[in-house]
């Protein structure tokens, strides 16, 4: 009988230690807390090139042998990130006589005043061939870089040189320019 008791008595106990764990198991305090950060706002830039004029910069109804025309261009940056930007040119000869291959242009950074002419050289060629910079992307020789709320003023001038051929009268050429930008960061 004692025997019988204490296997009862150890199976009570077993059941209560049993017990007693899966209770405590489900009681344990733990200490936690929890902090929130909001507002956090993500806005992207942006690169904005614009140009002033808009069109026709340059403009010659009657040119003649060794006349020049010149007039200023605004190129700016009204984004909020930095930009480089490079220019183009498309001419084209309706009448087939080639005057964007007479004509020479030169392109400047405002000197003192486009009237003197006196700034940085970016370009100085026939109309044809008319570029500065490259608009592939990344860093390449002669972009211009100009940072947000930025602007610069270019200085145009185109000349007809006074060896112009007989067989260039009334010709006529139309030429775009074409100022391509890009951001600076990250690139």
């Amino acid at each position: 009988m004692r025997r019988r008791r204490r296997r009862i008595l150890s199976s009570i106990l077993a059941i209560a230690a049993i017990g007693t764990i899966g209770a405590a198991s489900f009681s344990l305090a733990l200490y936690t807390s929890t902090s929130a950060v909001d507002g956090n706002v993500f806005t992207s830039g942006t690169i904005i090139l614009g140009t002033s004029p808009a069109t026709a910069v340059l403009t010659a109804g009657t040119m003649m042998p060794g006349d020049t025309v010149s007039g200023p261009l605004v190129v700016s940056n009204t984004g909020t990130g930095q930009l480089r930007y490079a220019m183009t040119s498309a001419s084209t000869n309706t009448d087939g006589k080639g005057l964007m291959n007479q004509i020479t242009l030169t392109v400047k950074t405002l000197g003192t005043n486009c009237t003197t002419f006196d700034g940085t050289s970016l370009y100085s060629g026939t109309l044809a061939g008319a570029a500065f910079g490259d608009p592939a992307t990344g860093a390449q020789a002669g972009d211009r870089t100009l940072n947000s709320a930025s602007s610069e003023t270019l200085c145009f001038k185109a000349v007809l040189p006074l060896t112009t051929p007989n067989a260039y009268q009334g010709a006529t050429t139309t030429t775009t320019f074409t100022f391509s930008a890009e951001q600076t960061a990250n690139n």
